[in-house]
């Protein structure tokens, strides 16, 4: 049977093991500030054909991607949404998901609509792989309707030998999902309660952070 590679985010060589992966269209799992995650490359189609097989998920949900920076939003979505920004710029990075328009050139097993959901993670491996490779299409490293993974032992109990590349970075920290909104829409619309209240939203839009 196929086991994961696991490799220690102290080794010196998981950064460029990890850019090889996804180089190759392979799936890597690293931690972030709420869970460890799972991704890929943003723009390669198969493997994130991939990352729906390994985590038995349906296709009708949409992948969010992760980025380094606000400059790297660009890639993924032609929006230049004034409120996105404010709050990026306000809680990245953090865990705050915002759904903005998807760029065209994006695969179209990413999203089934023209939306998709950006973040910018507070965790300094995902921001160093992120910052090197550049726009992720990543997902939490659990099966689909299971407890979300916290540390590589758990992602490996539910997914060894479903993906290829594990970086151990210690447990997270967060504990629980980001806060998912809407904010092409008015009123925002908080599509999923996380660690980021709507109250705190309309403070930072309303010039009060």
């Amino acid at each position: 049977m196929k086991t994961t590679t696991v490799l220690n985010s102290a080794d010196d060589q998981w950064l460029s093991e990890a850019l090889r992966s996804l180089e190759m269209g392979h799936l890597v799992a690293f931690p972030t500030d709420t869970v460890y995650g799972l991704g890929c490359d943003a723009f390669n189609s198969f493997a994130i054909e991939r990352l729906y097989q390994c985590k038995g998920r349906g296709t009708e949900k949409a992948i969010p991607i992760l980025v380094a920076s606000l400059e790297q939003v660009s890639k993924v979505s032609p929006s230049s949404n004034d409120t996105y920004a404010k709050m990026g710029r306000a809680f990245w990075p953090g865990p705050l998901t915002i759904i903005i328009d998807k760029h065209p050139s994006l695969p179209a097993a990413i999203s089934r609509t023209d939306t998709l959901g950006v973040r910018i993670p507070d965790h300094p491996i995902a921001l160093e792989l992120l910052g090197a490779w550049g726009p992720m299409a990543v997902t939490s490293a659990n099966r689909s309707g299971e407890r979300n993974t916290m540390d590589a032992r758990e992602v490996l109990a539910q997914l060894d030998g479903r993906f290829d590349l594990l970086i151990d970075g210690g447990r997270s920290p967060g504990g629980s999902p980001s806060t998912v909104v809407d904010c092409r829409v008015r009123p925002l619309e908080i599509l999923r309660e996380g660690p980021i209240t709507l109250k705190q939203l309309l403070a930072c839009l309303q010039g009060d952070l």
